[in-house]
């Protein structure tokens, strides 16, 4: 019997979409009036934005406060689904709000799988329509692809791509540079050369509770495409060499050079990559960009040595560099009424707002390097010790940053994470070789696909 990832919640989300399409306005506006020429002024609308966003990681009052001022005819109704920004309890809220046939126009995911998911229960509307009437091109426009199927249905707001965070203390005892362009290969030696008697080269914070896979992933985020376990196609991608190689490169740094903090720690003392790195027990962690509002230390966390930011690594010097990107995807509602006015609020949003928030590096090409440049300091003006981060070497790597092409979630993804590591630990843990573990991987893997067709 083929499997459904439709919960309950999400098929009454589906109903009451659909019923609230056939029912009358639901949006606040007011009337039409008369100027003094006796011409209809323009309808003012409020229109309802669902994010699990903070204030304090998102000043939002600011943000909305420019934008209404920039348009007086669109009011913006903000409701924060989390106060503590949980993106778990934010989505379970949203699917509730949505069941029980509650206004919504402008939403807000966290990840891809989140979006992915309520585009294929219609509960987001495509917004081709939208881009065409102002005549740009996605890929020009924003670092971040969302396109699901061959239709945008999100314009992307924060960049976080993925990088290397490294303690330039460690390098300069070792004589080595922060990278601006480098391999795999590069990595591995530079693990192995920083590894002493006190620290090791680099911190791997995954696979761990069927979670953190993109630490199984490595080489394959360094592509364009073909970057996840599932292809865009729905067939496996866990013959793919990067996916081998990834493996590969985990066993040789583990077990061969020991520059990589040891799987049976990182499980049974449960690490954490925060304090691996600033308790300077690894050199080197690869880690998303959310770091930003850290990288000068915390009151938590302080920081007592100088860190460098190095770019994500290649597979190749001469291809181009892609990594691991994190954003929000912002979206018009389906069942909106005022979709016109929503998808002005998130290009909007996603565009010059980006800079106005001044609390994430946007996704949009048209920031200039001199609004990258005060948006950065910005963030780490808010860290204990700014004065230790190397602020070139992060400006450079997210000034070059590009995301690979998304592929959308498959509704199977936990199953497979699952099998993934239990193969994984298998062979980190000296259980099964290699080759083993890949036939496991790919007969058990394909076994799932199978099941959910």
């Amino acid at each position: 019997m083929k499997k459904t990832w439709v919960s309950t919640v999400f098929a009454s989300a589906v109903l009451m979409i659909g019923l609230a399409g056939c029912s009358g306005g639901s949006g606040d506006s007011t009337s039409a009036t008369n100027d003094d020429n006796g011409h209809d002024s323009e309808e003012t609308v409020t229109i309802k934005f669902h994010t699990h966003g903070n204030e304090a990681s998102y000043n939002w009052a600011h943000t909305i406060a420019a934008f209404e001022e920039e348009h007086p005819n669109i009011n913006i109704d903000l409701v924060i689904l989390s106060e503590k920004g949980d993106s778990q309890e934010a989505i379970q809220k949203l699917d509730l709000a949505a069941a029980s046939g509650e206004q919504l126009d402008v939403l807000m995911f966290s990840d891809p799988a989140s979006y992915a998911q309520r585009v294929h229960l219609g509960m987001v509307a495509p917004i081709d329509e939208f881009i065409s009437e102002e005549g740009f091109a996605m890929t020009e426009e924003y670092k971040v692809d969302t396109q699901i199927d061959g239709q945008y249905y999100a314009l992307p707001g924060k960049f976080n791509p993925w990088y290397v965070l490294m303690n330039k203390d460690h390098l300069e005892e070792a004589g080595l540079d922060v990278p601006t362009d480098w391999t795999w290969d590069d990595f591995m030696a530079y693990a192995k050369d920083l590894t002493t008697d006190d620290h090791y080269g680099t911190y791997f914070h995954g696979p761990q509770g069927d979670g953190w896979m993109e630490f199984m992933k490595l080489a394959l985020a360094s592509e364009e495409n073909d970057t996840e376990f599932i292809k865009d196609d729905g067939t496996s991608n866990l013959d793919h060499p990067l996916f081998k190689k990834t493996l590969e490169m985990r066993v040789q740094m583990e077990k061969e050079d020991q520059s990589a903090v040891p799987y049976t720690d990182i499980i049974s003392q449960k690490l954490h990559y925060r304090n691996q790195f600033f308790g300077q027990d690894a050199s080197m962690i690869l880690i998303g960009s959310w770091m930003n509002t850290e990288l000068g230390g915390t009151d938590q966390f302080p920081l007592d040595f100088n860190v460098g930011v190095a770019p994500y690594p290649k597979n190749d010097l001469s291809g181009e560099s892609y990594t691991p990107v994190t954003t929000d995807y912002m979206a018009v509602a389906a069942n909106s009424e005022h979709k016109e006015e929503a998808y002005t609020f998130i290009r909007w949003y996603t565009t010059e707002g980006q800079v106005v928030q001044g609390k994430n590096v946007p996704s949009w090409n048209g920031v200039s390097d001199e609004d990258l440049g005060t948006i950065i300091d910005g963030i780490l003006a808010e860290t204990v010790s700014p004065e230790k981060v190397d602020r070139d070497s992060l400006v450079n790597v997210l000034q070059n940053a590009q995301s690979s092409k998304m592929i959308a979630p498959v509704s199977y993804q936990a199953e497979l994470y699952k099998v993934i590591g239990e193969e994984y630990e298998k062979l980190i843990l000296d259980d099964q070789d290699l080759d083993t573990t890949l036939e496991k991987m790919q007969e058990r893997g394909q076994e799932i696909i199978e099941n959910n067709q």
